[in-house]
């Protein structure tokens, strides 16, 4: 692991981020002291699956009222 001081790392951010993203790690210190890292995005593990969102989605209660009448009978019933 890289490491560079905050001044130097200030200077040579875009290089410091390509290091990063080829995979590199990059300790940041100020005054001797580590005080960030500078760590490559880990990959998103793949495409969301919809089919099983939808299966999900299908699987929930249908609410007996619609939101606009639902709304209402709360105001309704806590204004007085």
């Amino acid at each position: 692991m890289k490491t560079v001081s905050l001044a130097a790392a200030k200077a040579r951010l875009s290089e410091l981020v390509a290091e990063a993203e080829a995979g590199g790690e990059v300790l940041i210190a100020r005054r001797g002291k580590p005080v960030a890292r500078l760590v490559p995005v880990e990959p998103v593990v793949g495409p969301y699956d919809w089919a099983e969102h939808m299966e999900w989605l299908e699987a929930q209660p249908l609410q007996p009222v619609g939101a606009g009448e639902f709304v209402r009978q709360m105001r309704d019933s806590d204004r007085y």
